[in-house]
């Protein structure tokens, strides 16, 4: 078997890894045996974290959301960052983690 990459999974990687065991076993088992299965996940993992950052950032600035906010109110604060993480991680799932 080839050597597989040292970067460890996180999160995304791995509900991705039981998505694909729960309901693409023919997809999980061609992976796995082509030994890709880490590299594919650590791929997937990536393109996630990446659009995490990319998605809370937009919707951060589209909705007003400044460290001067944070500062004046964190309570406020704190709940339209909890919105805005939530919807963020949405797309995230339906985009990457679930396809």
């Amino acid at each position: 078997m080839d050597e597989q990459p040292k970067e460890v999974l996180t999160k995304y990687g791995l509900m991705r890894k039981k998505f694909l065991q729960e309901h693409k076993n023919g997809v999980y088992t061609g992976l796995l045996l082509s030994g890709k299965l880490k590299e594919h996940l650590l791929m997937i993992q990536e393109q996630a974290e990446e659009r995490m950052e990319l998605l809370t950032r937009q919707m951060k600035e589209r909705e007003g959301i400044t460290e001067l906010m944070k500062a004046e109110n964190q309570v406020l604060w704190v709940a339209k960052m909890n919105s805005i993480v939530y919807s963020a991680e949405e797309i995230v799932m339906t985009e990457l983690i679930y396809s």
